[in-house]
């Protein structure tokens, strides 16, 4: 037998295991793919939902700022009842059971601090926590506003 035959029959199955190998080189990749695909879009909803909760607390200051003289009546602990001028705030952002809010199972809370540093001015501290899916992280943000001119 020729140096060419025997050359060709060692090299036989080669094609076939360079084929695999790539095919499970691109299969890992597109792996990779997908999960870099899911963790953005878990992200993207993380981010989705504290741009709610600032939308949420920016609301209820503008609304503070239109009523100064009863800002005691805001205060609202975590988990609390809310007082009758947040009561329609409260339930546009957790929703209600016929209409979903922006974040759903929302827990507020509103701390009221008359005076804030030996000012004529109140500090007003908005905390809105949620968890995203059960057995997740909670996560808060939270909002700090000035209102002067208050009582």
């Amino acid at each position: 037998m020729s140096n060419h035959m025997m050359q060709r029959r060692q090299q036989r199955g080669i094609a076939l295991l360079e084929a695999m190998i790539a095919t499970v080189i691109l299969a890992i990749g597109l792996l990779g793919t997908i999960g870099l695909q899911a963790r953005a879009y878990s992200a993207m909803n993380e981010a989705s939902m504290r741009a709610e909760a600032t939308i949420a607390s920016e609301k209820l200051f503008g609304l503070m700022s239109t009523d100064v003289n009863n800002l005691p009546a805001y205060a609202m602990a975590a988990g609390g009842a809310a007082s009758a001028p947040m009561v329609q705030w409260v339930n546009e952002v957790k929703g209600t059971p016929s209409r979903p809010g922006p974040i759903p199972g929302a827990v507020i809370s509103v701390a009221v601090a008359p005076n804030s540093g030996g000012t004529n001015s109140t500090a007003v501290t908005v905390k809105i926590s949620w968890t995203r899916k059960a057995g997740g992280p909670t996560n808060t943000n939270t909002m700090t506003s000035y209102l002067s001119g208050s009582r």
